[in-house]
């Protein structure tokens, strides 16, 4: 029989666990999906006794029903250590917690990436990791190849990588999953994606809103370093990676690190021309004016931060030379939404050359606010004309619309595949950091030539330089 599992959060005072992880733990408890799961220990330097940390989390747990017997349930797991990892203190009693069963330790490390390397160094002190104990780390994974190495050094002296977790949440999301399955188990398309047949390929993930008052941060972070060199660089791997020979962890991962060490590393003398660094201006969102990202409290000296990153990416290799993947991120843009285009070559023959419409086909992957496939075509326009005309048409491929579709989140899904011990949808090392020596040559080239943010108004999709990335090619964004 399995062991049991006991969940360790630390940071479970902090916004991450009452606004992702409690919510999640409460959906999958709705589902009957959490039967291994014993306790779920919450610890953080705030000395709270287990009662009031189970009264705080009830009543700022976000979209979940706090009278119900599935949060109840929950409730009568939850229990709570002060542990402070500057001085190593709360360790013991941690441990004490713990060793009263003999279950499967699971360490969820919800707090800044610059004290994994305490965390881990004290319950090793403290002799509660054992062979079969996890530990679950949240992006970004350093600011740059080096500060990620050193972290990852700190983890792997007490928890080895079969073990490890790096989460991206963004690939527990239903339609970067579908990916896989959109491929790779329909004969339709995979003869087709590659560089015969595909023209070019773009990522955007778009917000609208702010900082939102992250300037301890943002501000040292930026658009790229918190949002392209994980989050779309990863759904980038699940479109661009070649057919892996099973869906073992490591067999998806070993695929998508070959993607990343086919990305084309930029020079300063070309970034000018294949990136926009852009910064937001004062303007308009959904009709409420908004200030520049300057003037938002506690921003005012970083002038050089990006809020706005766009990348022409190249692949070298023999699927993809000569593909561009245009990647675009940024905040205070005119919506929220994250899609992925694949556009299809023009037919070499203009069979219907009085028809001036765009008739290429699209593959649109969206990803949010709303999960969905659309395949976009050409048929006849009906009608008696003279002549044969065409519109376009789309195809829908979502199964959103069955009736016994159960949408979960994606943190569901991925604790789900933390407690079952399946690291197909998490960060290994090698592929971590093979993101951020991409990205550092881009981050070094900006620094080395000194490239400035653009400014756009807030409300509007990034500098115009951004809207020129894709058009001095002869192609334009996908709205």
């Amino acid at each position: 029989m399995s062991k049991k599992l006991d969940l360790v959060i630390f940071g479970a005072t902090g916004d991450l666990c009452f606004r992702k992880l409690l919510p999640a733990l409460f959906e999958l408890e709705k589902g009957g999906l959490l039967n291994e799961l014993e306790r779920i220990i919450g610890a953080s330097r705030t000395d709270l006794s287990p009662e009031q940390w189970r009264n705080d989390m009830t009543r700022t747990v976000p979209g979940v029903d706090t009278s119900s017997p599935h949060w109840q349930t929950l409730l009568a797991r939850m229990d709570y250590v002060p542990v402070d990892s500057a001085n190593n203190s709360g360790f013991t009693a941690l441990a004490e917690r713990l060793t009263l069963r003999d279950n499967t330790y699971i360490y969820y490390l919800a707090v800044p990436p610059s004290i994994y390397g305490e965390i881990c160094a004290g319950l090793h002190i403290a002799n509660i990791v054992q062979s079969d104990s996890r530990v679950v780390l949240e992006k970004p994974l350093g600011r740059d190849l080096a500060s990620c190495q050193l972290i990852n050094e700190d983890v792997a002296k007490v928890f080895v990588e079969s073990c490890t977790f790096r989460i991206d949440h963004y690939l527990g999301k239903e339609t970067v999953q579908n990916l896989l399955a959109l491929r790779f188990g329909n004969i339709l398309f995979e003869p087709l994606w590659n560089n015969h047949y595909v023209d070019n390929i773009q990522i955007t993930v778009a917000e609208s809103l702010g900082v939102e008052g992250r300037s301890a941060f943002y501000g040292e972070t930026g658009a790229l370093r918190d949002m392209l060199q994980n989050h779309l660089l990863q759904v980038l791997c699940m479109t661009a990676m070649e057919p892996p020979p099973s869906l073992e962890g490591d067999a998806v991962r070993d695929e998508k690190v070959k993607v990343l060490r086919s990305l084309r590393l930029f020079k300063p003398e070309e970034i000018a021309k294949h990136t926009v660094r852009g910064q937001y201006a004062a303007g308009t969102i959904e009709g409420e004016p908004v200030c520049g990202f300057l003037e938002e409290q506690g921003f005012a000296n970083f002038d050089m931060t990006e809020t706005f990153a766009a990348v022409r990416a190249s692949i070298d290799n023999w699927r993809w030379a000569g593909v561009p993947f245009y990647l675009r991120t940024g905040k205070r843009l005119a919506k929220r939404q994250s899609e992925v285009v694949v556009e299809f070559k023009n037919n070499a023959f203009a069979l219907f050359p009085q028809d001036h419409q765009e008739t290429s086909n699209k593959l649109v992957i969206q990803i949010q606010p709303t999960e969905n496939i659309n395949l976009r075509m050409v048929n006849k326009k009906a009608g008696l004309s003279d002549q044969l005309k065409l519109q376009t048409v789309n195809l829908d491929l979502s199964h959103s619309q069955q009736s016994d579709f159960k949408r979960y989140a994606a943190y569901e899904r991925l604790l789900l595949d933390v407690f079952r011990g399946n690291q197909t949808l998490f960060m290994r090392r090698d592929e971590v950091e093979a993101a951020w020596a991409w990205s550092d040559s881009i981050t070094d080239s900006w620094d080395e030539i000194g490239l400035k943010p653009k400014a756009y108004p807030a409300g509007s999709m990034g500098p115009n330089a951004a809207l020129a990335l894709p058009e001095r090619e002869g192609r334009s964004w996908h709205e």
